[in-house]
């Protein structure tokens, strides 16, 4: 009976963040000093409950398997970490200027790729899987190690960021459980075997997706009456979002159409756009030393990225496997 709720939860973690976002922005006017004082103290076991499950559902032994694909990994990191920092970086500079807060967000979004659905979309898409099994591997070992060393360059001085911070932060909030998760799956298969595990995986992420509700309700009371000071100017972050979103897709699909074959070209899609917005707002909400108001733009990001994924999977399977154009496509909706 848990088990099915929590299913539930993670295939409806669009509509789960959605109102955490409003209940958490409603409570937090009215939630007094006490309140958010305790919902503080939560933070840490959340954050764990969110990206311990994660883990175990993460296989680093892919990455043996890199020298087998050299390119499509090659091309992932190209993109995640030359490309969309510098879009990051325009977008900001464009929609942003004078935020801080927001630009942070979107900073977090671009340097932090791959996400447990990255293998899940280019599954369902007809592409190579373990091209993007072994992409989110190492893409997100190349995040960690990165990621204090870009936004030393990226965040303002006036922030006091701190990259030896940011490095104990990560040690806590991703290499602990990372390494929690490793063993728990290796104990795990050992125990149930390979079919075994693979009907506990979606509990898993039932559980994580459980930590990111709790997490963005938090996040947002926290963070509410600074948000809804200025309701417009909030909501406008959804803009650069989509921005965002559309020129990585347009990326990784050019990319991919010159220099890999159609499966690995879906993989390549799927581990650029896809964005690890778990770990984002966990390194957002523990670190005390940046803005939590940077949370606003991971959150809204996680309404936009499961309905991409979906549009690209229908594009791929419904028109390119069909050999039909977007012409002949949208005259058979009709």
């Amino acid at each position: 009976m848990i088990r099915r709720h929590l299913e539930t939860l993670k295939a409806n973690l669009i509509y789960v963040v959605v109102g955490s976002l409003v209940t958490g922005l409603a409570f937090g006017q009215v939630a007094g000093e006490s309140t958010r004082g305790l919902l503080q103290t939560a933070i840490v076991p959340v954050l764990f409950l969110m990206i311990y499950p994660m883990m175990i559902n993460i296989d680093l032994t892919e990455l043996r398997n890199v020298q087998a694909h050299v390119r499509p990994v090659g091309l992932s990191l190209v993109v995640n970490f030359l490309v969309t920092p510098v879009l990051a970086v325009l977008l900001a500079r464009l929609f942003f200027n004078g935020s801080v807060e927001y630009t942070i967000g979107l900073y977090f979004i671009a340097l932090i790729p791959t996400s447990g659905m990255t293998a899940a979309w280019t599954g369902l898409a007809n592409g190579d899987l373990e091209s993007a099994l072994v992409a989110m591997a190492v893409n997100l070992l190349a995040a960690v190690a990165v990621l204090p060393a870009y936004l030393s360059l990226l965040i303002p001085g006036s922030v006091g960021f701190e990259p030896t911070a940011l490095y104990r932060q990560l040690a806590q909030v991703i290499v602990v459980p990372m390494v929690a998760g490793n063993a728990t799956r290796r104990l795990l298969l050992r125990r149930y075997g390979w079919e075994g595990f693979r009907q506990l995986k979606p509990t898993f992420g039932g559980l994580s997706s459980v930590g990111v509700m709790l997490i963005v309700f938090i996040a947002m009371t926290m963070r509410s009456r600074a948000i809804l000071a200025d309701p417009v100017t909030s909501a406008s972050v959804v803009v650069p979002l989509i921005v965002f979103y559309v020129a990585v897709v347009a990326v990784g699909s050019r990319l991919g159409g010159l220099f890999l074959d159609d499966a690995q070209r879906v993989a390549l899609v799927y581990a650029t756009s896809m964005r690890n917005l778990s770990i984002a707002v966990a390194i957002v909400v523990a670190a005390e030393m940046l803005p939590t108001g940077a949370v606003l733009p991971i959150a809204l990001a996680y309404i936009l990225q499961p309905p991409l994924g979906v549009v690209y999977m229908h594009y791929r399977r419904d028109v390119v496997d069909e050999g039909l154009s977007l012409r002949e496509a949208a005259a058979r909706l009709v």
